[in-house]
């Protein structure tokens, strides 16, 4: 499974979000730190959830970063994050 696929499915699990987009930014970043050759190392989510409601802006990062630790420790170099609640 892709890294984007597998960042898909961890946020739906955690966050039921109403929307969201997992979008790959790798190539706008070829030949910067953390590029590797066939993408994949930066990414950008946008993600609306019910439960962001009670959360400010960084306890929304927070949570999606600990949802998404073994890809951040791992393969992923940058996340760019778009949250935001209905």
């Amino acid at each position: 499974m892709s890294v984007s696929a597998t960042m898909e499915t961890k946020l739906t699990a955690v966050f039921s979000p109403i929307e969201l987009e997992v979008i790959d930014e790798s190539e706008e970043h070829r030949g910067h730190g953390g590029w590797r050759e066939g993408g994949e190392t930066h990414f950008r989510i946008c993600m609306k959830a019910d439960v962001f409601a009670d959360m400010d802006r960084v306890a929304r990062s927070r949570a999606v970063h600990k949802a998404l630790e073994e890809e951040l420790a791992g393969p992923v170099h940058a996340l760019a994050l778009e949250l935001s609640a209905p």
